[in-house]
């Protein structure tokens, strides 16, 4: 699987996600078997650039290669600018946000509203290429399959997205309309692949090993991206990979195993945001990891009330050592399971 000159690990992605996606879940991911990870959107407005939000965003420490960060914005010189911001920084792989459906993106024509204004995204798509090319940076493109149900544009879109030179291609098969509303459809993605010679990454609703093999083989995708699938299951990635190369089912991690990553990823998450906002942040993460485990509803709302770093993860210690007692290794989750967590982030 390549992006331009760029050889990946596989071809199981993690989707950029706003406040999920930061660097320490990635690096988690990218641990546990994903090839690849692509940042939270850093916005193209200049002013916003010297904000914590966007320079924890551009922060790199430490990160396994390729660094892909994704951008958002609806003015060209602007997207082109900030590509090359971010490349100073230590991108190697841009991705341009057409993808996001959330009201405050698209409010301001960003993201998924992009692909109601055909001229101005190539507009964008032309500029940001044009940024890259003389750093031989690829640039990549995620987007919906339309606005709405009435106007499915994505093939149009992808074959200007790869005219322009895009190397690759990602479709979430919702609309813009949807949200994450319903259930993702496939047919559009696979007339995408149909339509393209770079890569396609199918996206949407892959929340298990089965489903990722039914979704390749219903678009003859290049790869898949996982999202919100993988909050609380890092290693989904491994199971995924697992699965298609040996059609077996990869059994669930040693419960003292998942304590261990998730504590690894506490320790990278408090480096990155500090006590008092690490401590705030962390908790939708452990809250993700223990929701289908016995008992870890309740222990997600004692857990909620703590504010010291050191006592949230002593609660986690505690809590994962009494659970392994009862229970050696995580209890598989059920497909039910996924759908309910689904729906409740949708």
């Amino acid at each position: 699987m390549r992006i331009g000159h760029i050889t990946l690990a596989n071809r199981l992605f993690v989707a950029p996600m706003a406040g999920v996606t930061d660097r320490p879940f990635r690096m988690l991911c990218k641990k546990l078997g994903a090839g690849y990870a692509v940042s939270e959107m850093v916005t193209s407005r200049k002013e916003l650039w010297n904000s914590l939000k966007t320079s924890r965003r551009a922060d790199h420490t430490g990160e396994t290669a390729p660094i892909a960060v994704q951008i958002a914005g609806t003015d060209a010189l602007m997207m082109a600018e900030a590509a090359a911001y971010n490349i100073d920084r230590g991108a190697q792989i841009i991705d341009i946000n057409m993808g996001c459906p959330a009201k405050k993106v698209c409010s301001k024509w960003a993201g998924s509203a992009l692909m109601q204004d055909e001229p101005l995204a190539a507009q964008i798509i032309e500029a940001v290429v044009a940024a890259c090319a003389p750093r031989n940076v690829p640039v990549t493109l995620k987007m919906r399959t339309g606005w709405c149900d009435s106007e499915r544009n994505a093939v149009r879109i992808a074959r200007l997205a790869e005219s322009a030179g895009v190397a690759m291609v990602t479709v979430h098969g919702r609309t813009r309309e949807q949200g994450y509303r319903g259930a993702a459809e496939y047919e559009t993605i696979a007339a995408v692949k149909a339509a393209l010679a770079i890569p396609v990454v199918a996206n949407g609703d892959i929340d298990s090993p089965r489903k990722a093999r039914e979704v390749l083989a219903a678009t003859q995708a290049d790869a898949i991206m996982v999202g919100r699938a993988a909050q609380g299951r890092p290693w989904i990635f491994a199971e995924i990979a697992h699965f298609l190369a040996t059609g077996e089912e990869l059994a669930p991690p040693d419960t003292l195993q998942a304590k261990a990553w998730l504590v690894e990823h506490l320790h990278d998450h408090y480096g990155l945001y500090g006590e008092l906002a690490g401590v705030r942040s962390a908790r939708k993460h452990i809250g993700w990891a223990v929701r289908a485990l016995p008992g870890g509803e309740d222990f997600r709302d004692r857990m909620n009330r703590i504010d010291d770093c050191a006592a949230q993860l002593r609660a986690v210690h505690d809590w994962f050592d009494a659970l392994a007692d009862t229970h050696p290794r995580l209890p598989a989750t059920s497909r039910a399971a996924n759908d309910d967590f689904l729906a409740q982030q949708a």
